[in-house]
């Protein structure tokens, strides 16, 4: 297949287009420079000019604090390019693979969130997410949004990066144990979205529209770190000898953040056969490859780090 992955020098945007070559697929990974999503006629021009068989959207704005101080920045990309996508790939008669959040949804939910239940996202992120997911519907029928929830991965700034780089420096590390979701790997999410576009491929044919996609299990913030440190400690010495369980209140942020946000991911596996994995299995993974990469404490800590 001829794919056109938007947003590939990101955590995710990376994994797709390596997986997607080794299975053999052409990829054409544009730079912000190249294609603009925010603008449709680079949008147009680019896909007029490479004429991909389907877009895989991995491009978003992700930066949760900030997204509250740069609501036009987050609208502009997550709602504004969703709409350019969907609008020229409706032209072209193009799926588009859309990558959607937990975030659209408000967290007082008991019980994992079904793609059916109704949006209300409590912050300028989520709001924005859930908008561009408004704009694909309404301009495009064929199409996957696929929400996801807690990623992390071998490159990018993510939960997991962070907790390695704390754990090299700091004796005590305090991470919220109020707020529950599911741990994805971002290799995972990845191989999800192209068995996803694989079988439209081979089948013409697919249940289109909104599904969940996230490791398996329910965890805290808090055991999450813990879980890492954990790890951590198999590959090298780690300075850290407490994870300090914390509230929500206790950690003030300018957005606020879902309190329970687990998926539900039954709908993916009955329509496409695919079942996530357990999250420690993929976290083991992914720390043991950010290891062998000598990546595990090169990043930056970022705006939400400890949520």
């Amino acid at each position: 297949m001829n794919i056109l992955i938007t947003g590939g020098h990101g955590q995710l945007g990376r994994e797709l287009w390596q997986e997607a070559r080794t299975r053999g697929h052409d990829v054409k990974v544009p730079s912000h420079r190249q294609m603009d999503i925010t603008n449709i006629k680079a949008v147009r021009n680019f896909i007029d000019r490479h004429q991909p068989v389907c877009v895989i959207n991995a491009a978003a704005y992700t930066q949760v604090d900030k997204a509250e101080i740069e609501e036009s920045c987050a609208f502009a990309v997550n709602k504004t390019g969703c709409k350019n996508l969907a609008q020229v790939c409706a032209e072209g008669k193009i799926p588009l693979f859309q990558v959607s959040t937990d975030y659209v949804f408000d967290g007082q939910k008991k019980a994992p969130y079904l793609e059916s239940d109704p949006v209300s996202p409590i912050g300028v992120y989520g709001l924005s997410k859930a908008a561009g997911e408004t704009e694909i519907r309404l301009n495009l029928r064929k199409h996957i949004i696929l929400r996801t929830s807690w990623l992390y991965g071998v490159y990018g700034q993510n939960f997991v990066r962070t907790m390695l780089k704390l754990s090299g420096t700091k004796e005590n590390i305090r991470v919220v144990s109020d707020q529950y979701g599911s741990p994805t790997s971002a290799v995972d999410l990845a191989i999800a979205i192209l068995s996803m576009a694989e079988q439209w491929h081979q089948h013409s044919s697919v249940a289109w529209g909104t599904y969940h996609y996230c490791g398996q299990g329910i965890v805290s913030w808090h055991e999450f770190a813990e879980t890492i440190i954990e790890l951590a400690r198999r590959y090298r010495d780690v300075k850290t000898t407490r994870v300090e369980p914390i509230t929500t209140a206790d950690f003030p942020t300018k957005a606020k953040r879902p309190a329970f946000s687990a998926l539900d991911c039954n709908l993916i596996k009955t329509n496409f056969g695919i079942k996530p994995k357990p999250w420690r299995e993929s976290l083991q993974l992914t720390i043991r490859r950010l290891y062998e990469l000598k990546e595990a404490f090169d990043c930056t800590p970022h705006d939400n780090s400890l949520r």
